[in-house]
């Protein structure tokens, strides 16, 4: 989970970035998990590791930020589903 504590977000937040698009996103999260497993010994676990910490993620950000505009638009444009 992205709940880590203050200091450790701190550390991690030092430098600023400014990323631009879907592209730069993309390198960036690929920069930070190349850089997880550089120096590591190569093993199942350690790529289950990233698997699981980026699907993680994504289930954040669709339960926190997704599901919420999804409902204020179901409101706003009615219900597609017929629950009958």
């Amino acid at each position: 989970m992205p709940y880590i504590k203050p200091e450790a977000r701190e550390a991690l937040e030092r430098y600023p970035l400014s990323i631009a698009d879907a592209g730069e996103l993309n390198y960036m999260i690929t920069r930070t998990i190349n850089t997880y497993l550089r120096g590591r010994d190569v093993r199942y676990t350690r790529y289950n590791d990233v698997i699981g910490a980026l699907e993680c993620a994504k289930l954040e950000i669709y339960r926190r930020l997704i599901a919420p505009y999804e409902d204020a638009k179901q409101l706003e444009n009615g219900d597609v589903y017929d629950h009958r």
